[in-house]
């Protein structure tokens, strides 16, 4: 019975379009492969534009050995998929090994999106894919698995923190440019009003009247 329910989650996995990932088909669908995903929602407007351009990408790659372009749909059972990797918007498009993506920003034609697929979408150095890696990341993998469970998360949760830091300083930054903006605006609205109502047209229309009386001498 268990093994008739996982067989109809993959095969419900798979749509017409391609592969949708979910936390029950998601180790056997990425296995030994680097992957392109899309994060969506199908209410995401911009989802809907960018849907025929995917599809038509996850045809190209279909039956690929070592790649895969893939759905995961934030708003069913992928939910857990989008969270465990950070997604906030929609769509969001990461690719790289399955156990840590990295966020692609780059255009999203139909060209663009098959370039940088054929280009990166490649076997990389991964711990399933130790072969491919050279002696600096062999030694830095193997530090890393003689780590603690618990160090290990301690050493991830200090290096997002410093993402999240550098996010917040960011935006903080932002804030305060705009109230600087908004600030340095107001002061030169103000002077501008201010210069306006001292004369200046009067002055300039003096100006020219005295310049027509000159003309007329």
């Amino acid at each position: 019975m268990k093994f008739l329910t996982l067989a109809l989650a993959a095969a419900a996995a798979v749509t017409a379009n391609g592969t949708v990932l979910t936390p029950d088909n998601f180790e056997a669908e990425t296995a030994g492969k680097t992957i392109f995903v899309k994060f969506y929602a199908p209410w995401c407007g911009h989802c809907k534009k960018l849907k025929p351009d995917w599809d038509k990408l996850m045809d190209a790659f279909d039956g690929h050995k070592t790649a895969l372009i893939a759905d995961v749909d934030c708003t069913a059972e992928g939910k857990p998929l989008c969270e465990a990797n950070g997604v906030q918007g929609f769509p969001t498009l990461k690719w790289g090994d399955p156990a840590s993506l990295e966020a692609y920003e780059g255009a999203r034609s139909y060209d663009a999106l098959k370039k940088f697929s054929d280009e990166n979408l490649k076997p990389i150095c991964s711990p399933s894919n130790i072969d491919l890696c050279d002696a600096d990341k062999k030694a830095e993998i193997a530090k890393f698995t003689a780590m603690s469970d618990k160090d290990l998360d301690a050493a991830i949760e200090a290096q997002e923190k410093k993402i999240t830091d550098a996010e917040t300083l960011f935006k903080d930054e932002v804030k305060n440019l705009q109230k600087t903006y908004e600030g340095l605006k107001e002061a030169q609205d103000k002077t501008i009003a201010e210069v306006k109502s001292s004369g200046l047209g009067l002055m300039k229309a003096v100006k020219t009247q005295k310049a027509k009386g000159s003309d007329e001498l």
